[in-house]
């Protein structure tokens, strides 16, 4: 993956944003903004991106995104349940239409045997519709996993607006 294709993705994002009439929020974690920056490489893109929050610690998370205390001590914020309330909030306290969540670990440190590098959580919401969650494990270094990171939730928000 490199960043041409991201940007692509960004670029065909933006089409089907505008063709629909959406704005978009982003909810990220591991990528520490690099879905929203991203975004904004795309001339234009603030007809249709509303805003991004980066929520790299449990308590951000909690404060900006209301991700539940509970949620986050029961399941650790890798995992579908924190992604899925990531993306909720993002649409809750976004005037946007549409939501990604990414929450992951991009290593190189910080992985278990239960959740090992590489293991990231995305979450698509859209309003009025259920949220849609995903699992992925991406091989490679820190940059190839939020590379990787980056594509997909750009590629799942195309999905969700087509």
């Amino acid at each position: 993956m490199n960043e041409r294709r991201i940007t692509g993705l960004a670029r065909r994002l933006g089409l089907a944003a505008k063709r629909r009439g959406v704005r978009v929020a982003t909810a990220e974690s591991c990528t520490g903004g690099g879905v929203a920056e991203a975004i904004t490489r795309v001339s234009g893109s603030s007809d249709w991106f509303e805003r991004g929050f980066v929520t790299y610690a449990n308590l951000a998370k909690e404060e900006m995104l209301g991700v539940a205390n509970a949620t986050l001590v029961a399941h650790g914020a890798v995992s579908e349940e924190v992604a899925a309330e990531m993306a909720a909030g993002a649409l809750e306290r976004s005037a946007a239409d549409a939501s990604v969540a990414i929450t992951g670990i991009a290593g190189p440190t910080g992985g278990t045997p239960a959740k090992p590098v590489g293991l990231v959580w995305f979450a698509w919401a859209a309003r009025g519709a259920p949220v849609q969650c995903r699992r992925f494990l991406f091989k490679g270094d820190r940059a190839a996993v939020r590379r990787q990171s980056v594509a997909v939730a750009l590629q799942g928000l195309i999905d969700l607006l087509a």
